[in-house]
């Protein structure tokens, strides 16, 4: 127990290049997260949040292989994952069947490279659980292009992904583009949810894009107050469980999840409470 709460040695790790590197990493990462957390639960899209993220893990397991950075590989197979369930599933009634069986395919491929890859077992752990280690500067620039990309697109495309969100059919019939819509977001989801590999893993990376924008709807029915309780619980998420991953040394996704599955149920309770209240 004394170990997995070393005050003096999380605060000696702490000043270690390498953990401010990972924690600026989780701080963009929190921030994305935030930011299109609340789309994604409007949306319905937690399933494909976790398909995408494990197809970003055949993308790094491709990079892996071939000696490529495990970043842009990730990035690019969440993309092309992104598209692909955009173009397949046409209608809502497919969704969730269609990410299912891209999912199986993207999977089962991804865990074939990892057996074909020779190299240290720690970067196979590392796609599956993410690692703090993994940050470097070329991560990081990558990571900052894309969050300053996918937060310029939600700046200009938000009010009709709002409008599309809440009510699609009626957002189709005022003529707002829906499908392209809806492509695009994908797009961006799959970029910041390959971005999180790095740090959270590709298996629990959905707890960082999905639990605190869920925890933050619990409490609030304001788009605009859900999004800043949204980011602000994803940055204690990710940044809270790196630094509790130090002393230990143990994969950051194991607290980054209790952290965030804690919020919620905390926002949980206080939606039961007011729902009493009211009663």
């Amino acid at each position: 127990m004394d170990k997995l709460f070393d005050v003096d040695l999380t605060l000696k790790l702490l000043g270690l290049p390498f953990v401010l590197t990972a924690l600026l990493a989780a701080a963009i990462l929190g921030l994305l997260a935030g930011v299109l957390g609340p789309l994604i639960v409007s949306r319905n899209m937690a399933f494909s949040v976790h398909g995408t993220s494990e197809l970003a893990l055949t993308g790094g397991a491709a990079a892996l292989l071939l000696g490529w950075d495990v970043g842009q590989g990730a990035l690019a197979g969440a993309i092309v994952a992104a598209l692909v369930l955009g173009l397949l599933s046409r209608r809502s009634s497919d969704y969730d069947s269609v990410i299912g069986v891209v999912l199986a395919f993207g999977l089962g491929l991804g865990v074939l490279m990892l057996w074909l890859y020779k190299g240290r077992a720690s970067n196979k752990f590392g796609l599956l659980t993410g690692q703090i280690v993994g940050q470097d500067f070329a991560g990081i620039a990558l990571l900052s292009g894309c969050a300053v990309v996918v937060l310029v697109l939600l700046a200009l495309l938000y009010r009709p992904l709002l409008f599309a969100s809440v009510d699609p059919e009626v957002a189709r019939a005022r003529g707002v583009p829906t499908t392209a819509l809806a492509l695009v977001f994908a797009v961006m989801v799959g970029a910041a949810t390959a971005l999180g590999v790095r740090t959270v893993g590709s298996l629990l990376v959905l707890a960082l894009m999905v639990t605190p924008a869920a925890a933050a709807c619990r409490v609030t029915a304001s788009p605009l107050k859900a999004t800043v309780l949204a980011v602000v619980f994803a940055e204690v998420s990710a940044v809270g469980g790196i630094v509790l991953s130090l002393a230990p040394g143990a994969p950051v996704s194991a607290f980054v999840t209790a952290i965030s599955f804690l919020i919620y149920l905390v926002c949980w309770v206080v939606s039961r409470s007011r729902g009493r209240v009211r009663a």
